[in-house]
């Protein structure tokens, strides 16, 4: 089994090689491998908005073709673009001012039993993230959906350890807030 997956992955970095001297069809196939990857990490960085999500990945697709010869191998490629599709959400997010500190408004989040959330039912859990404030949504899709340490988040969106802490905690809460979970 390793060798198929070394196999694999000298085949993409053949077409990063190839990609990044000028073959567009080399990074067509890269594209198609790695668009799912990058596209679910944009739909749940842009709370679940579609159009949004599609816009982040195609601004992060042409980043990273515009960045391919800045890409050294010192890790596999799926990990340097991700990261790079990560940083276009998080300067989307920081472009559109977000406040580092701002939440919902409790006042606005439904009690118990007024909304048909259901923990259980995905739907309703994307609704209840896409609803959370930018910065608080990062912080929790980072550390909670994408395994990032809070000493990363924090470096990535200029804000203390404990401000991560702190958004992950709030986030936590008006998520269960919201599906009808509060204790």
């Amino acid at each position: 089994m390793a060798p198929a997956l070394a196999a694999g992955h000298n085949n993409d970095m053949d077409d990063v090689r190839a990609a990044a001297a000028g073959d567009r069809q080399a990074f067509q196939r890269l594209y198609r491998l790695h668009v799912g990857r990058i596209h679910g990490a944009m739909l749940r960085l842009a709370g679940y908005d579609h159009a949004r999500a599609e816009d982040l990945t195609q601004d992060a697709f042409v980043r990273a073709w515009q960045k391919l010869d800045s890409f050294r191998e010192q890790s596999a490629f799926g990990t340097w673009l991700y990261r790079l599709a990560v940083n276009v959400a998080l300067m989307d997010i920081r472009a559109r001012g977000a406040d580092p500190v701002g939440y919902v408004d409790e006042e606005n989040i439904p009690e118990h039993g007024e909304t048909p959330f259901c923990a259980a039912e995905r739907e309703e859990l994307e609704r209840a993230i896409g609803r959370l404030p930018p910065r608080a949504r990062a912080v929790l899709v980072l550390h909670d959906v994408e395994g990032w340490h809070h000493e990363e988040i924090a470096g990535e969106l200029e804000m203390a350890v404990g401000s991560s802490k702190a958004q992950l905690h709030r986030a936590r809460g008006l998520l269960r807030k919201a599906l009808g979970e509060v204790r």
